[in-house]
């Protein structure tokens, strides 16, 4: 277990000890005091030391702050379960919208169903703040180390998968991981067949049985507008002007503030069926790379036929391909409201030598891609 100590979330038992060094922290009481400026230091002090588990704390901090923010910002946040049974842990791949929502508002949505919450994959380029580190980790969150050497990556991938079959098989313990590293600034959605490989690095008996054994469950986000999507715009431009262009650590803080705070319209969250049995039918024998794009394909399938699709949608596939292929999905009024949308977002875009049409056609890609990824799944 100590191989572990590295990247898990804390023990319960471990909880006090942390919560004194949080509590004692000048960053995080000026986060909490911005979050929730209705509760004095010393109660919310009194009711973090009160918490003797990561589920108290979760249900004592995280539910009631992301169902307040999920008030503010959006137009209601929906979760169907139904394709699943609900009984073995599950392991949720999925799509990558939200830096911080994705994982928070699954696990709201959990709650709500009377089930557990899940352990969170992070990586550990967002823990930019010792605070932060500690507080995922208080939060069910496991590290995903980046910036590694070779030798160390590989070390690393080792321990991390053996943590998730550990955390499904042993601890029966749900687990949310995103299909790729980083999110899809294009919303073109793609497992990375990297992601499989170290999945597969754990358990026992070959590749497929290995993968089995995580129940892997595809899960689909759908929002209805992105925050960020002028801030991917954006990035788009500065890496086509300067391929040597990386984001800063402000740059993360933006995007994550943004994420939680600006407006998302209609938010849902798809399970799809457990790929088990798809994964049974694969032929154990094939080449590993051939095995992995087969397994990345299934997963992505699922994703993409899950997808809620809106208005918007419909309205920038139209716009890209100068067409009305779908102007029965979508009024006037709504085509309307979602050009002025644009608009406002390319507004919002701060660039010297801002690109208009690029970034127009940046935003509109980003909104058509999960439409087009559906139609390529047949599943409309």
């Amino acid at each position: 277990m100590n191989d572990f100590d590295e990247i898990r979330p804390y023990h319960d038992e471990e909880l006090p000890q942390i919560y004194e060094e949080l509590l004692a922290d000048e960053a995080f009481r000026k986060v909490m005091a911005a979050a929730m400026p209705q509760l004095p230091f010393e109660v919310m002090a009194q009711k973090m030391r009160a918490c003797a588990t990561k589920l108290d704390f979760q249900k004592t901090f995280c539910y009631p702050f992301l169902k307040e923010l999920a008030r503010k910002t959006t137009q209601g946040v929906s979760m169907d379960h139904s394709l699943l049974s609900g009984k073995p842990a599950y392991t949720y791949i999925s799509n990558h919208r939200d830096i911080i929502l994705d994982s928070g508002f699954l696990s709201v949505g959990l709650l709500d169903l009377g089930m557990n919450t899940v352990e969170i994959a992070i990586g550990d380029n967002l823990l930019i703040y010792p605070w932060i580190k500690k507080l995922v980790r208080v939060n069910k969150s496991f590290i995903v180390q980046r910036a590694l050497s070779m030798r160390q990556m590989l070390e690393s991938s080792a321990r991390m998968s053996h943590y998730m079959h550990h955390t499904i098989n042993q601890k029966q313990h749900a687990i949310w991981i995103a299909q790729r590293e980083g999110r899809a600034k294009d919303s073109n959605d793609r497992t990375q067949e990297s992601l499989l490989k170290m999945m597969a690095m754990g358990g026992t008996g070959h590749t497929i049985e290995r993968l089995m054994a995580l129940n892997i469950a595809p899960l689909a986000i759908s929002y209805e507008y992105d925050p960020c999507d002028y801030l991917k715009a954006q990035e788009f431009q500065q890496k086509r002007d300067n391929p040597d262009f990386k984001k800063s650590k402000a740059d993360d803080l933006q995007n994550m503030q943004t994420g939680l705070m600006g407006f998302k319209g209609h938010v849902h969250f798809q399970m799809m069926p457990c790929i088990n049995d798809a994964l049974e039918s694969l032929d154990p024998s094939l080449p590993k790379t051939e095995l992995f794009a087969s397994v990345a394909n299934i997963i992505d399938q699922h994703i993409h036929a899950g997808y809620r699709l809106y208005a918007g949608n419909y309205v920038a596939h139209d716009l890209l391909n100068n067409c009305d292929t779908f102007s029965h999905h979508y009024t006037a009024e709504e085509k309307q409201h979602f050009c002025s949308y644009l608009e406002q977002q390319l507004a919002r875009i701060e660039l010297p030598n801002k690109d208009i049409p690029f970034l127009r056609e940046r935003l509109l890609t980003m909104y058509a891609n999960p439409l087009a990824n559906q139609l390529a799944s047949g599943d409309r």
